[in-house]
């Protein structure tokens, strides 16, 4: 009987990570393919991106709406409540062997939540990782400990898994599912992006996604006003922007970029999503990725080029030499964008090296989903010797 992989997927970004694993899973005939989608892919307002992966050839199983208009704390709460609610008929119909959970939002944490519930074994996706300017650190370590299995994207991080106290015999170590992306996805020419674009890239062009730092305390309005204002300075640059994910305040970073745009258009253009392919290709044309994206932290460095890296929202995560951190106050930005531009720099992206792995995480993964015997979801907690190496 084929071993059933329920994938859960509720954001675009989440989405382009997975596919590479979904085409593994969906090509291998020990397995079947199951898809729920929830969350932002089912909203208008995000573009109904549900539609590109049914495009892209994949049978979606259950769609779930769980995402109230309202981007609070008590309207992200209630979400995360409906979710859950949902969830668990989906998965009571579906029945799967393994459901599988990416990263660190509260859409996967409800799915995670109803799984372990139900008695299903979880394998988590880009444990162990830290985001201390965001929610999302505790999201994501909530779901290490449901997760039977666990799958990261560098050793550093395997070894904080063990450290929550899981066994090392179930945590893997196998690369960023994105890099899978940038080796094996057919990216977009320059010629096809300016058609795309509606316009030719310029001497300078940089791809802007800026998300909103839910612990910090500085406004959000103010610290995404800072980095507008030094954009405003630069010359003969075209400006990219991303619009926000469904966090809390989301919504005030997507009017101020609407804008920002709408005030500059010989020099900034907007894309509600962009997708992988189109988000991947620009990256190749671009001299950084600007904002607070995990994207500039982990596939940014596969193209040698630059990120500036705004505030706390990545801070914690294991980072090439191409990032640039910097404070989101103007100053801070403006100087880093003269970091950027130098020609000691330029010339020392040449060499950098990703610390994300070289591909084929997505092979890794599907052989353990595939052949890992799991025959009781009793956990034992692993205790590590602080004065000892893990392996």
């Amino acid at each position: 009987m084929k071993r059933k992989i329920c994938i859960f997927t509720g954001s675009r970004a989440e989405y382009g990570l997975l596919k590479p694993l979904m085409d593994e899973i969906k090509n291998d005939n020990d397995l079947k393919l199951q898809l729920v989608i929830s969350g932002m892919h089912l909203s208008p307002e995000f573009g109904l991106t549900y539609k590109e992966i049914e495009k892209d050839g994949f049978a979606v199983d259950e769609k779930v709406e769980m995402l109230l208009s309202s981007d609070t704390p008590v309207g992200i709460s209630k979400s995360i409540g409906l979710g859950i609610i949902s969830y668990a008929d989906v998965l009571e119909r579906l029945k799967p062997d393994i459901t599988v959970v990416l990263g660190d939002r509260f859409e996967a944490l409800a799915f995670a939540v109803t799984s372990f519930t139900l008695k299903i074994p979880i394998a988590h996706l880009y444990g162990g990782e830290i985001t201390i300017g965001a929610l999302d650190d505790g999201y994501r370590h909530a779901i290490t400990k449901l997760a039977y299995l666990h799958f990261t994207s560098t050793n550093e991080y395997r070894k904080r898994v063990i450290q929550l106290g899981e066994e090392p015999e179930r945590v893997f170590n196998v690369g960023a599912l994105g890099i899978d992306n940038i080796k094996k996805m057919n990216l977009l020419t320059k010629r096809e992006l300016e058609k795309i674009f509606g316009r030719k890239l310029k001497k300078r062009n940089l791809l802007i996604t800026f998300h909103p730092v839910t612990l910090s305390e500085q406004p959000l309005e103010e610290q995404f006003n800072e980095l507008l204002k030094a954009l405003d300075e630069l010359k003969d640059t075209l400006l990219i922007f991303t619009k926000s994910n469904a966090d809390i305040e989301g919504r005030k970073i997507n009017r101020l970029i609407d804008e920002y745009v709408s005030k500059n258009k010989e020099k900034a253009i907007v894309f509600t999503n962009m997708g992988q392919v189109l988000y991947l290709s620009t990256m190749q044309y671009v001299d950084a990725v600007v904002g607070n994206s995990s994207s500039g932290i982990i596939e940014a460095p596969s193209f040698k080029i630059g990120t500036i890296n705004i505030g706390e929202r990545q801070k914690g995560r294991i980072k090439a030499k191409s990032v640039i951190d910097c404070e989101p106050k103007y100053e801070s930005i403006k100087k880093a964008f003269d970091i950027l531009y130098s020609k000691k720099f330029q010339d020392s992206l040449k060499s950098v090296e990703n610390p994300y792995g070289n591909g084929n995480a997505a092979i890794r993964i599907k052989k353990v989903l595939k052949n890992f015997p799991i025959r009781s979801l009793k956990k034992k907690f692993y205790d590590v010797n602080y004065t000892l190496q893990i392996e």
